[in-house]
């Protein structure tokens, strides 16, 4: 789950690769480095432990020599703590070759058992390869063909980047299991994770296939298999503006990204309507005949996604009438579904480069199953392994916390569901023309949603000192309130659990005392009557035993009053769409709890944004 970035070209090199680095710190804060080829042909590297501004202040009290290649790195630590000797770059024992590393070598210990006489600096697997190079690159006095002995050899999950000092003005990499793409420029080139580590410098990228080694120089880039063949390469254009990706002006990513959810939502539905009624050109590439026989579908995704699937099975199955299993991407592959050629695949990942999803997906593609990717972000390699895609626009998510990818997400599934809903001939044209009003009214409604974040800031402030929230749904509601929970997990570090309110008289509710916060996500009492009053009823049963209920209610709705200590008001909407409005409320208060125990929002502890090792 790491950040890495090369670069070879005439700039500043150290300004590019810390500038990269701040756009991948998002991938990992434990540590980070820089290592750059100088003038005399000699390997300078700086780096220190903890976040990225360390290592700013250690440049400038011993700056690092210019040259014009070099390589960063900002780490999530696998093997071995977050020390300054385990940071990256590594070197080879005669320092001739510098490495970084994104994911993980299972098999180093054997690797580093051949390595007789090495004296280790790090407790690294990713120093093992530096040196198991350079030791081969003193054999071949060829960097490419070393590297190419070398990687033949690892198992794992493996994106690697290394230069030598014999051979300026070039680095070598190579990707398996783990994200690379290449940045192209005139008289430069860069490598990165993914494009945020080059798109201050060029729009123009290419994506990198599984099991390839890309050659960069300032003039050329050269893509191969890992036997040396020749690799067709695609260029693609970087959609998004570098300046989505900075703070404007909002305290913390997070809080700019909640604000953010109106556009998020306009832009994924922007393009799939047509004379009223939903369309999605990606799916073209799966043909009607096809979704017309689908008999089930399987929803593969980790944490918020996964929750945002559950959200999305309530439209599917009702505006399409086909049975939907949600699947923790880490579990399916372990086990032995039952599938058939019916059986269409969904996979939800706002990098695309989740590691336990795209390993599921590789999954379900040697199960001859149809694979459909939402996606958030352009070229990654689950969408480029899928049948379809569907992007959803919502623009670059930085705060490892996810907000607008999580809204996007729902609204991206709920296209979907109409769309098959339409192609399968099952949804009236009535309540098919309905939804879509309501998707095109929501953005507007989101907006209101947002707003809400004055009343929540001071309800935060009164609960800095709580250590543990219940939130509790029905219905659709359910999966939100796991979403509200997994929140305040994630950056306010207390307990947080959610429950399907009709679970609570069977068993969660003995966790109910004097003062318990309760959030309580309470349908509407003009679509939803009977949930209405089943959860009306549940507020009173947790009110009888002290809890502090605070009710996320839709606007109009008095039937609560009586009975909550807050009341959070939402625009009114349909049942499916009501998730996307009460989640806002939560949103924010994860957030401004988080601020008022001083917390760092955008970077919680011992988290990182992409998930990019299993």
């Amino acid at each position: 789950m790491c950040g890495i970035v090369g670069y070879v070209g005439p700039n500043s090199t150290s300004e590019v690769l810390i500038a990269g680095l701040a756009r991948l710190e998002y991938r990992g804060y434990d540590s980070a480095g820089i290592a750059i080829l100088d003038s005399e042909h000699e390997i300078d590297v700086r780096k220190r432990s903890g976040k990225l501004k360390e290592l700013r202040e250690l440049l400038k009290d011993s700056p690092i020599k210019q040259g014009n290649t070099g390589i960063g790195h900002t780490r999530w630590a696998t093997h071995g703590g977050p020390t300054d000797e385990n940071a990256h770059p590594h070197l080879s024992e005669d320092g001739s070759v510098a490495l970084i590393h994104n994911g993980i070598i299972e098999n180093f210990a054997e690797l580093r058992e051949e390595l007789a006489g090495a004296e280790f600096k790090s407790d690294t697997d990713t120093e093992v390869v530096a040196v198991l190079l350079g030791r081969e690159l003193a054999q071949t006095g060829d960097l490419e063909t070393a590297f190419r002995n070398i990687v033949k050899r690892l198992h794992g999950t493996f994106t690697l980047l290394a230069f030598a000092t014999a051979e300026p003005g070039k680095i070598v990499a190579a990707r398996h299991h783990s994200p690379l793409v290449i940045g192209l420029g005139e008289g430069e080139n860069f490598l990165g994770s993914d494009v945020a580590a080059f798109v201050e410098y060029t729009r123009r990228a290419i994506a990198v296939e599984e099991d390839s080694i890309a050659v960069i120089t300032p003039d050329s880039v050269q893509v191969t298999d890992f036997d040396g063949n020749t690799v067709a390469t695609e260029e693609f254009a970087v959609a998004w503006d570098p300046a989505a990706a900075d703070k404007g002006g909002w305290p913390s990513f997070m809080a700019k990204e909640i604000s953010e959810q109106p556009e998020a939502v306009a832009n994924t539905v922007r393009g799939r309507i047509k004379d009223g009624l939903v369309e999605i050109p990606e799916l073209a590439a799966l043909g009607d005949d096809y979704l017309q026989n689908i008999n089930r579908i399987i929803v593969l995704a980790c944490g918020t996604a996964a929750y945002a699937g559950q959200v999305g099975r309530y439209a599917i199955e009702k505006w399409a009438r086909v049975p939907v299993e949600i699947e923790l991407s880490h579990e399916f592959r372990y086990r032995d579904p039952i599938v058939d050629e019916n059986t269409l695949v969904i996979s939800i990942s706002q990098s695309g480069e989740t590691m336990d999803t795209f390993l599921a997906v590789s999954y379900a593609k040697e199960l001859g199953l149809k694979t459909v990717s939402v996606c958030n972000t352009q070229a990654a390699t689950i969408p480029r392994e899928s049948d379809a895609a569907i992007y959803t626009h919502a623009g670059p998510e930085v705060a490892v916390a996810s907000t607008k990818a999580f809204m996007a997400q729902v609204v991206a599934l709920q296209l979907f569901a109409l769309h098959l809903g339409r192609v399968r001939g099952v949804l009236a044209d009535s309540d098919h023309r309905r939804a879509v009003t309501q998707l095109e009214a929501l953005p507007d409604k989101v907006q209101q949603a947002v707003e809400s974040q004055e009343q929540i800031q001071q309800l935060a402030h009164w609960m800095a000192d709580t250590r543990s929230v219940l939130f509790l749904g029905r219905h659709v509601g359910f999966p939100v309130a796991l979403e509200g929970a997994l929140k305040l997990k994630e950056i306010a570090y207390i307990h947080a659990e959610g429950f399907a309110a009709g679970e609570l008289k069977h068993g969660p509710i003995a966790l109910i005392d004097h003062g318990q916060p309760v959030f309580v996500l309470v349908p509407s009492p003009r679509t939803s009557p009977t949930m209405h009053s089943k959860v009306v009823s549940n507020i009173q049963e947790i009110r009888s035993r002290g809890a502090r209920v605070i009710a996320i209610v839709e606007t109009g709705d008095t039937a609560v009053l009586p009975y909550a200590d807050e009341v959070i008001r939402v625009p009114l909407a349909d049942p499916l769409f009501e998730p996307l409005l009460h989640i806002i409320p939560m949103q924010w208060f994860a957030l401004e709890l988080s601020t008022a125990k001083g917390l760092d929002v955008d970077q919680p502890r011992n988290l990182a944004k992409s998930v990019t090792v299993e």
